[in-house]
């Protein structure tokens, strides 16, 4: 491809996401196809000669679209949100074009420090505490995702606890990590990945409200370390990916701090919302935390990946993850003059993924974002009436921002069914969990294309569907 036939498909392309973009709501929201269909229209072999450009944006419809389940789309009330701002898109191909490797400052000092300073405006937009702030002993960095976050933390709080003992011994049968039945299983994964392993997961007693109880999580602690185990890591969630409930991170992190075990708290949706002051509740406590993520790729409209991650000392990440061979050594970081990200994440390379936070943030601002949030959380908040004057739902969980947990009064079958058939239908999409041993459909408000009416639709959808009580 010459750079003419680049400039020419570039702006076809544009034009085709654009298109995409304006008219997603045209189709169904969950794809139709069924398994192997998308393979059967690709060719076995590769092709033998290159193709025009005008073929391959073709089967981009004629192919691709019809096998995805569309994000973007207004009826999407499934998962959590995954927002693709255009001004993102443009930042992420910007990244793509400039195609460099930021895994050293050296290697693009402005891949770093790009990212230094756009994680500390988005530490600010949310009024994150000073600790996790630039010019201290913390610090931010963009992770792919809060899996990525969490397996950080989890390698940095046992670095700390064991002094880096287990990066020479491998003795890790021992620690102890504690969690709730609620919290995302990433937590247990990275457990596995870090060497801990499951049976070294302690799920701590959860109350009415799927919470955490700081009190049983003080009484295990206390019998693991009688029984000579080391507490290093409590993972604590601000919103809960199946009933958006809130641990109490606030006492949670003075048990944290009196054991001196790492506290790492998972915001993953919710703490967006911190970019409304009026939603500042949801970082209550985190003065206490080592560490803490939240994903501008969710609520935000910064397109995946994008993961920000803070801690409060950074000392215990660089050391967990740090491997310095030569071809890597840098006058500049020896001197202590610059920051590596490579010894912030799990991967070497890295993608100069800030850039489309730093055009999101300069093109868009915060203010559409925070529109949206308190959009979203007034839906939701409608929503939550007309379920309780419907006598055939209930409420599963305490509803909170933008999620709503419901129930058929007939039962886990009727709830079930009724998920299928309102997933069926392509006109919306909602996603099944289980709270209290039953059956909920989760109503989750979050895509920058929602609008009331959306919701109201998705509402009427579901009581046309369901079955009389």
């Amino acid at each position: 491809m010459t750079p003419e036939e680049f400039r020419t498909a570039g702006h076809a392309l544009i034009d085709w996401i654009s298109g995409y973009m304006e008219t997603v709501e045209q189709h169904p929201v969950l794809s139709q196809v069924k398994p192997g269909d998308i393979a059967a229209q690709l060719p076995s072999s590769p092709p033998a000669a290159p193709e025009p450009f005008s073929d391959v944006l073709a089967d981009l419809d004629r192919v691709i679209v019809p096998g995805l389940t569309h994000w973007q789309h207004p009826s999407f009330f499934a998962y959590f949100p995954a927002n693709s701002s255009y001004s993102a898109i443009l930042g992420d191909l910007a990244s793509t074009g400039v195609g460099v490797n930021g895994m050293l400052w050296a290697t693009s000092p402005a891949a770093t420090e790009v990212e230094t300073v756009v994680v500390d405006w988005l530490a600010q937009l949310l009024d994150l505490p000073a600790r996790f702030r630039v010019g201290g002993a913390g610090g931010g960095v963009i992770q792919g995702s809060a899996s990525e976050a969490t397996l950080s933390a989890i390698l940095a709080a046992r670095e700390r606890a064991t002094a880096g003992a287990t990066n020479h011994t491998g003795t890790l049968g021992n620690l102890v990590a504690y969690a709730t039945t609620q919290t995302h299983s990433s937590i247990e994964k990275g457990l596995r990945i870090a060497g801990i392993g499951s049976d070294n997961l302690r799920l701590i007693a959860i109350d009415d409200a799927f919470a955490m109880v700081p009190s049983a999580l003080a009484a295990q602690i206390a019998i693991d370390k009688a029984d000579g185990k080391v507490p290093f890591i409590v993972v604590a969630s601000t919103g809960t990916t199946s009933s958006l409930a809130f641990d109490p991170v606030d006492a949670i992190g003075d048990i944290c701090q009196r054991e001196r075990i790492w506290l790492h708290v998972d915001g993953a949706m919710s703490g967006i919302a911190a970019l409304c002051p009026e939603h500042r509740w949801v970082l209550d406590g985190l003065d206490k935390a080592d560490s803490f993520c939240t994903n501008p790729h969710k609520w935000m409209g910064v397109t995946f990946d994008c993961d920000a991650m803070w801690v409060a000392d950074r000392a215990a990440l660089i050391s967990a993850l740090s491997i310095l061979p030569e071809y890597l050594r840098t006058a500049a970081a020896e001197a202590g003059a610059v920051i590596d990200y490579r010894d912030w994440g799990i991967p070497l390379g890295r993608r100069f993924r800030a850039l489309k936070l730093w055009f999101n943030l300069r093109l868009d601002g915060v203010a559409p974002v925070q529109a949206m949030i308190r959009e979203h959380v007034a839906a939701a908040a409608w929503l939550v009436e007309q379920v309780r004057a419907d006598p055939r739902f209930e409420l599963s969980a305490p509803p909170a921002l933008n999620l709503v947990c419901i129930h058929h009064v007939a039962g886990d079958a009727a709830t079930d069914e009724l998920i299928n058939a309102a997933n069926a239908t392509g006109q919306a999409l909602f996603t099944r969990t289980v709270l209290n041993g039953r059956s909920v459909l989760r109503f989750c408000i979050g895509s920058q294309a929602t609008r009331q009416h959306h919701v109201e639709a998705g509402w009427q959808l579901l009581k046309d569907l369901a079955p009389a009580v």
